[in-house]
C-alpha cells in the first residue's frame, strides 16, 4: 500500500496546476528561482550592492517569475511574446526570423541590456524594471521548449500520468520539479563549477548562448513525440534524460545571469 506523505499533499496540487493545458511558464516558479539564486550567489560584492539599490530590499530572486505575473496586465501585456525567441535552420537567432513586431526574449534582454550601459542616468524604476526583464528573460531562454525552431515541430499534446498536457507544460513542471529541491538547494548542489568553466559558459553574447541553448534542445523532440504516454517506466526513463539537461540549462542561465549583472553594475 502507498503511502502519501504530507510532503506529497501540498507538492501535489501545485504539480497539477503546472501541467493544466494552457499553463505554460518556462521552468515554473521553482526552476526560475533557481536560476536567480545561482546568479546572486555569484555577484560581485560591488554589484549586489548597486543591483539592490533599485529592487526594494529584496534579493533579486523575489522577481524571478515577475514577468510571468505581469505577462496579461494591461501596462506589460506587450511583454507576452519576450518569453520565447525563434531561430533558423542553423538554429542561429537572425534578423529573418526575429520578430520585429511584438519583441521576443532576445530582443527584450538586448534592451535592457542596452538601456542599462547608462543605468546611472536611469530613473530608479526604469532600472527597476530592466533588473526584471533580465532576471526573467534570460532563464526563459534556455529553457528548451523555449527555442522555436523553423523545422522541427514544437508545440503539441502528450498524456502525463493519465492527464493530458502540452509537451510545453512538462517542462515547466514535471522536469524541474523532479527534484523536489527548493532554490537554496538548487544552488548547494549546481553552484559547484570550478572558475575556468564558468568562464567558459559566460564567454560570448546572449546570441551565442541561445544558439548553443537551440543546439542542445533539438534532442528532446526525439524523446517524446505528440500524444505520447508518460506513465510509468516511460516517464522514468524521460525523466532520466530530460533532469540533466534542465539542470545544465538552469545552470548556465544563473551564471550568465550574474556575468551580464557583474558588467553593467560593476559600479
Amino acid at each position: 500500500m502507498k503511502t502519501t506523505t504530507i510532503r506529497h499533499l501540498f507538492l501535489l496540487p501545485a504539480l497539477l496546476l503546472l501541467l493544466a493545458p494552457g499553463v505554460a511558464f518556462a521552468w515554473g516558479a521553482a526552476g526560475h528561482d533557481a536560476i536567480v539564486a545561482i546568479a546572486e550567489a555569484n555577484l560581485t560584492p560591488a554589484a549586489r550592492a548597486n543591483i539592490e539599490k533599485y529592487t526594494g530590499g529584496h534579493s533579486i530572486v523575489y522577481y524571478a517569475s515577475w514577468m510571468d505575473h505581469v505577462r496579461h496586465t494591461n501596462k506589460y501585456r506587450r511583454s507576452t511574446k519576450w518569453h520565447t525567441a525563434p531561430v533558423d535552420s542553423h538554429y542561429y537567432y537572425t534578423s529573418d526570423v526575429a520578430n520585429e513586431q511584438d519583441g521576443d526574449a532576445i530582443t527584450a534582454i538586448e534592451e535592457s541590456m542596452r538601456a542599462l550601459r547608462n543605468y546611472k542616468k536611469l530613473s530608479a524604476e526604469a532600472v527597476e524594471y530592466h533588473i526584471k526583464i533580465l532576471v526573467h528573460a534570460i532563464g526563459d531562454y534556455h529553457c528548451p521548449v523555449h527555442v522555436k525552431y523553423l523545422n522541427i515541430r514544437t508545440a503539441f499534446n502528450v498524456t502525463i500520468n493519465g492527464r493530458e498536457t502540452t509537451y510545453h507544460s512538462v517542462w515547466d513542471g514535471a522536469v524541474v520539479t523532479n527534484r523536489q529541491w527548493g532554490y537554496l538547494e538548487w544552488v548547494h548542489q549546481m553552484n559547484r563549477l570550478p572558475r575556468d568553466q564558468i568562464a567558459k559558459i559566460t564567454s560570448g553574447t546572449p546570441r551565442d548562448w541561445f544558439h548553443q541553448t537551440a543546439l542542445d534542445s533539438r534532442v528532446i523532440y526525439t524523446w517524446v513525440k505528440p500524444n505520447q504516454k508518460l506513465e510509468g517506466n516511460v516517464l522514468r526513463d524521460f525523466l532520466n534524460k530530460a533532469t540533466p539537461l534542465a539542470e545544465s540549462q538552469i545552470q548556465k542561465a544563473g551564471y550568465r545571469l550574474a556575468a551580464v549583472f557583474n558588467y553593467f553594475f560593476a559600479e
